[in-house]
């Protein structure tokens, strides 16, 4: 199967990242010394994820706005949120069972017979971010400038959703002039993206670097049953998700899923899908998604539709349970799922938001909340497989909307296959070299 260059350099330097901090770990001489060495290579990791939080805001806002405006109509903005929020119920309540019945069938914490923790073990988990008043009232901005300033993509939405839908309802030549000015910077910023991803390639290497040279690969080992029933569980979840596109989508599903490895690659070498956003909406544009429904859908799932997060919290949730000896009846099981399912929504922008969960939802059901203490050591491994996994269920979720809607339009198949955005309209596209 052919890649295109930005996977295949991305491929490289994840390989590379292996190997350079497999060699610095053995060579530190003390952890001290290894985590002063993954401080550099943090460098170039933290020096791409700023570029990609700066063109984060001004495409969400631009991409909504533009799409918001051209709809003109608030009907259909209600019934393509309400046929988001369908789906991403849907896929979050496959997500949750995945992991339920995952970690019952592969019994990943069997054996373990691990002694429970003293009470009161400090986990340094923000538990109390998790507040269904704080996270309501958080919803609204205050200050479009702050929410722009922090990344708060479902504050951004909100007031995008209002200016959009105003900004639709005005007929006059400014408002039109306004509009057309919206499209234009959503062509700007899908050109800056292309520009930012040059630097991906060394953003994976240092972040893959980094978390090697200071955990190092015999913590892989350690939890290698743990991690490779994850992993597993996760292939099981792609498969229900590319077969729920499928019925819809129809064979086409694989053309999205081939163009989405790029930031699914991208995504799980930084373990952050907020990294990958701006190429998902790139390849969604590639694969025919009308940019009104990408802007509208995207920030919502990037804030509803969390699959990768989801699944792990019930997965880790029994894998605690099961390493400490603690046995749950399945009524148990099936109200810590519905549990889970309200109060993981919104956790987007929580630090370690699934663990947050899963520590805030343990002492309900009698399981140690420092349990999580267990997983903190390989989080950063399980996070890569939890990011690529969001950015797979919200890229699939966007195209079936979009395809309900009516709203995906056949694209060159040359164009599909580039690396670069695609051309605004009356744009030439670049002759090949």
């Amino acid at each position: 199967m052919k890649m295109n260059r930005l996977t295949t350099w991305i491929v490289i330097a994840m390989v590379l990242g292996v190997i350079v901090g497999y060699v610095c770990n053995m060579t530190a001489g003390s952890p001290e010394a290894a985590k002063e060495i993954a401080g550099y290579f943090g460098v170039l990791t933290d020096i791409f994820l700023r570029l990609i939080k700066m063109i984060i805001a001004p495409l969400v806002f631009a991409t909504l706005v533009a799409g918001l405006a051209n709809m003109g109509d608030t009907k259909a903005v209600g019934r393509i949120g309400g046929r988001a929020l369908m789906w991403f119920v849907g896929a979050s309540l496959v997500s949750l069972t995945i992991g339920l019945i995952a970690a019952n069938l592969l019994h990943p914490g069997v054996g373990m017979s691990i002694a429970l923790p003293e009470a009161g073990t400090a986990t340094n988990l923000k538990t109390g971010a998790l507040n269904l008043k704080d996270f309501i009232i958080q919803v609204f901005p205050k200050s479009i400038v702050e929410a722009m300033a922090s990344n708060s993509i479902l504050q951004i939405l909100v007031f995008a959703v209002f200016f959009g839908l105003a900004l639709g309802h005005l007929h006059n030549e400014s408002a039109r002039s306004l509009v057309g000015t919206m499209d234009d910077v959503v062509h700007v910023m899908l050109k800056v993206t292309d520009y930012v991803m040059r630097m991906a390639p060394f953003g994976v290497f240092g972040a893959v670097a980094g978390v090697i040279t200071t955990q190092g690969a015999g913590m892989l080992l350690v939890f290698g049953k743990f991690m490779l029933a994850f992993y597993l569980t996760l292939g099981a979840l792609w498969a229900v998700l590319i077969l729920g596109g499928y019925l819809v989508l129809g064979r086409e599903v694989f053309r999205l899923v081939k163009l989405v490895r790029s930031p699914m690659l991208i995504a799980f070498s930084t373990a952050t899908s907020e990294s990958a956003y701006p190429k998902v909406m790139e390849q969604l544009e590639k694969f025919g998604v009308s940019n009104r429904i990408t802007g509208f859908v995207l920030p919502l799932g990037y804030s509803f539709n969390l699959d990768g997060s989801m699944i792990y919290t019930t997965f880790a949730a029994l894998f605690i349970a099961q390493a400490y000896g603690i046995e749950m009846t399945l009524t148990s099981q099936i109200t810590m799922l519905l549990v889970l399912m309200v109060s993981s929504k919104g956790i987007a922008g929580v630090p370690r938001s699934s663990l947050v969960v899963v520590a805030a939802v343990l002492p309900m059901f009698g399981l140690p909340e420092a349990g999580v203490l267990l997983v903190l050591g390989v989080d950063h491994f399980l996070d890569m497989g939890r990011s690529a996994t969001n950015v797979l269920g919200n890229a699939i979720a966007t195209a079936v909307v979009a395809k309900w809607e009516g709203a995906v339009e056949a694209v060159d198949p040359e164009l599909a296959d580039a690396d670069e955005a695609l051309p605004a309209p009356g744009e030439q596209l670049p002759q090949a070299a």
